[in-house]
């Protein structure tokens, strides 16, 4: 099963042909995003007071599965930030916590965001290179 990050659901919604290709070949039901990825699309919308990316939205989310932010995320994230910081690693901490939510579920994330790399045991996938 593949979490989706915030930049592959935004390349999504721009038709990103490479990200969009990869796309077509897995199944809806392989394809999920953490809360918090929910989260950061729903404050593009209300900062954009756009109905038809409200829309957009919508109709993504209905298609595929929101895990929550339980509390495997929860100590997964206090577990991951902790070593982190004490190896001189930093990452946003929306983007650390969508990492420790990919990690606690063993699932991979599909980001082209290079400060995913950093985190060890985190399978990473940049469909925007396929």
């Amino acid at each position: 099963m593949y979490m989706l990050d915030t930049n592959t659901v935004s390349y999504i919604f721009r038709k990103n042909p490479t990200v969009t290709a990869k796309l077509r070949t897995v199944s809806p039901s392989r394809i999920c995003i953490s809360s918090i990825t929910e989260a950061a699309l729903r404050y593009g919308v209300a900062k954009r007071q756009n109905k038809e990316l409200e829309n957009i939205v919508n109709m993504f989310i209905d298609l595929i599965t929101v895990y929550d932010w339980d509390r495997d995320a929860v100590k997964t994230y206090g577990e991951l930030r902790a070593s982190m910081e004490q190896t001189g690693r930093v990452m946003g901490t929306m983007d650390l916590m969508i990492a420790a939510h990919a990690l606690s579920k063993k699932l991979s994330i599909v980001t082209s965001d290079s400060a995913f790399a950093m985190v060890n045991g985190l399978n990473v996938e940049d469909w925007n290179k396929y």
